[in-house]
């Protein structure tokens, strides 16, 4: 996982952005419930008034209440009010609308009102009369016991009170209370639109910016492990199956970038949607957070069953994978094989096996995590109920309002959605973590090759020698050397030809020159100098590889030709293809060097393949060429000609020529005989027949009496 951080890094402020803008979309969403509270308790329960301060009072309403508060109270009213008598009654008009929102103005107001209104309920306007006619210590002593009163009121319900008494004071005094109540609803639902707006805005660019980092790591990511596959030696190849490198390049990928999309888009804004809904619910006059609590429990018990159940399954998903990516192209590339020994029946058990397993690993999970949701939803609605069954009975006795309760309704909501978010980006995180773990296992791989920090040049006297010095090789994790004490030296001009039985390490041995693999003890020297000083490219630049199995890239003829030497005109083409007797089919196919040639070479045939592969060696001209095998799909004719072609051609290069059969390498000035990793026999073909008995055996089983007989 912190190779996948690694590479994180280049989106840096990317991720910075869309972490802001997620703030900014969570602050808007938490922000909507408290509007649509003021809707339906301002808006809708109040007429549209949100002060108990009225904008205008009539004169004897005012002076009514003038009873009941304190005389530096009254004071401060009347410096904010100024009398207009332009009607038929007096009436006070707030000279500053802006104090509507002044607190000390607000509580007297409040206070007075319920205490006028209660005055009027219970005596009606003759208390009032007698009241104000009352002696000052009286008056006092009255105020004391109301204030008594008072205070076993709650303040929601005083404040309702005095909003209702200041909507009849606006009607009485000829203002539109109808209006007043629309403006307020249209002002605040154009606040919730534009709100709801910025906050699509901001959801809208996180995605696109989201989508852009999660399409690039995958693009790095599949760009650094194909550079890193593209570095291996055969002992990487080794450790890493084709069929795993394959799905790691391509699902494992695809996971991660499907992880990263929700985390960038969910991880960072589940929280910031938790903590702030929290925060929210606080805040809100009511005693129903413990409800939350109970929730957010809840859905944490939930989850860590689930979890518990699935994790073990979501780890084996990528190995099912990757068994059944290998069954399928060890299947599709022997095809021929299966079907010339009828085995299809075992193949598709084997198949099916595999199948099967990804398929209920598959299914257990996706069982397990799909009744999260429907988990989740119950845990919710539950909790809806629960809150409306609490609040209902706050509301009841006035302790909240209903635009409270619907309000904290919301947010409850929105604090479960934040864990349910978070839930859905784990039900991805194990098999992402084991994708991002597998990856990070091909890209942190140490090379067993690695490249010289101070390169050396070729010796130029030494040009086209290639010297094994007591050489020995064993493969990684080996008991036992595969070759052991090799010591040879190919020179320029010679053919040196190696040959043996099966195993005996033959294409390991030449597989040493070009740093395929690294020598275990000895040394490797091409053009006077050690492999291991040389650079990779100059070193591999140098030889002409052609290996056992003919391999082709998609294209056509001459860009398969040319493929390490692009340079190269026409006339190299031609000799090169001459040289290799492929002009013998080339000159048959109607698009001739631009034949295509399809993916492998599945298109053309196996001895094609080889002399394709080998005209690819000639056209790059190297000085040391390196045949394994090369020559096992061609028929005697073409082998004859073939040798005897390279043999006037490349009379001035080092040839290095693994072979099965001994009429191909009957004519070599050097034969080395390999048996079980040693060299049991140096020389030409009637020195071995002679002194070698490995050789001579290898002879017997070939060549006729005659043949033997002739040394030939």
């Amino acid at each position: 996982m912190k190779t996948i951080i690694k590479y994180l890094k280049p989106f840096a402020m990317s991720i910075i952005l869309i972490v802001g803008l997620l703030f900014v979309q969570a602050m808007t969403e938490l922000s909507l419930p408290d509007y649509m509270s003021s809707i339906v308790n301002v808006g809708i329960q109040q007429g549209g008034i949100e002060s108990s301060v009225p904008e205008a009072i009539r004169a004897s309403e005012l002076e009514k209440m003038f009873l009941f508060m304190e005389e530096d109270d009254a004071e401060y009213v009347k410096s904010v009010y100024k009398l207009d008598s332009s009607g038929a009654e007096g009436v006070y008009v707030l000279s500053d609308k802006d104090m509507k929102e002044d607190s000390r103005l607000s509580g007297i107001f409040t206070d007075s009102i319920v205490v006028l209104e209660g005055v009027r309920q219970r005596g009606g306007e003759e208390s009032l009369a007698m009241i104000s006619q009352m002696p000052k210590d009286q008056l006092e002593s009255l105020k004391s016991e109301i204030d008594k009163g008072l205070a076993n009121v709650t303040d929601s319900i005083k404040k309702q009170g005095s909003l209702a008494y200041v909507k009849s004071e606006y009607e009485a005094v000829g203002l539109d209370v109808s209006e007043i109540q629309s403006d307020y609803i249209l002002s605040i639902g154009a606040k919730m639109i534009g709100i709801a707006l910025l906050g699509m805005a901001a959801s809208v660019v996180v995605g696109l910016i989201g989508a852009r980092v999660a399409a690039g790591l995958g693009r790095n990511l599949r760009s650094s492990i194909f550079q890193k596959v593209m570095a291996f030696s055969n002992s990487e190849f080794d450790k890493f199956s084709t069929a795993s490198l394959i799905t790691r390049s391509t699902n494992d990928i695809q996971q991660i970038q499907m992880l990263m999309v929700f985390f960038l888009r969910i991880v960072f804004y589940a929280p910031i949607m938790g903590v702030g809904g929290i925060i929210k619910v606080l805040n809100t006059e009511t005693s129903m957070a413990w409800i939350i609590a109970l929730a957010v429990g809840a859905v944490i018990v939930l989850m860590a069953g689930l979890f518990g159940l699935s994790m073990p399954k979501f780890k084996k998903v990528q190995t099912l994978v990757d068994k059944v990516n290998m069954i399928t192209r060890e299947s599709l590339v022997g095809m021929l094989v299966i079907r010339a020994f009828n085995n299809q029946k075992y193949e598709e058990e084997k198949f099916e096996k595999a199948n099967v397993d990804l398929t209920s690993n598959s299914l257990f999970t996706g069982r397990v995590m799909m009744t999260m949701m429907p988990l989740m939803m119950l845990v919710m609605n539950l909790t809806t109920i629960l809150i409306v069954w609490i609040g209902a009975k706050q509301v009841d006795i006035g302790s909240i309002q209903i635009g409270d309760m619907m309000a904290f309704i919301q947010y409850a909501m929105q604090i479960i959605m934040s864990f349910l978010m978070i839930s859905m980006v784990s039900i991805m995180l194990p098999r992402a973590t084991v994708s991002a773990n597998r990856v990070g296992e091909v890209i942190e791989t140490d090379y067993s090759i690695v490249e010289t920090k101070s390169p050396k040049s070729f010796v130029p006297e030494k040009s086209g020698e290639v010297e094994f010095r007591n050489v020995s090789f064993r493969y990684p994790g080996a008991e036992e050397d595969v070759l052991k004490n090799i010591d040879f030296v190919a020179k320029r001009g010679e053919t040196t030809a190696f040959i043996g039985s099966t195993g005996s390490g033959k294409s390991t041995l030449i597989n040493l020159i070009p740093r395929f693999y690294d020598t275990t003890e000895g040394e490797v020297l091409v053009n006077g100098v050690n492999v291991k000083e040389l650079s990779q490219k100059d070193l591999r630049s140098s030889i002409g590889y052609v290996p056992q199995k003919g391999v082709l890239f998609s294209g056509d003829i001459e860009s398969n030709i040319k493929y390490g030497a692009e340079h190269i005109d026409e006339s190299q083409v031609l000799k090169a293809a001459e040289i290799s007797q492929s002009m013998e089919f080339i000159d048959g196919k109607e698009d001739g060097f631009k034949t295509r040639i399809a993916q492998g070479g599945s298109n053309v045939s196996g001895g094609q393949k080889q002399r394709l592969s080998i005209a690819r060696a000639l056209a790059k001209e190297p000085d040391i060429f390196i045949f394994d095998d090369s020559f096992s799909a061609l028929d005697f004719k073409t082998d004859l000609s073939l040798r005897n072609a390279l043999k006037k051609e490349l009379s001035d290069s080092t040839l290095l020529i693994v072979a099965q059969r001994i009429s191909t390498i009957v004519d070599a000035d050097k034969i080395i005989v390999l048996d079980q990793g040693q060299m049991v026999g140096v020389g030409v073909h009637r020195e071995l027949l002679e002194n070698c008995e490995v050789y001579r055996q290898i002879a017997e089983s070939q060549l006729s009496k005659e043949e033997l007989s002739d040394g030939k």
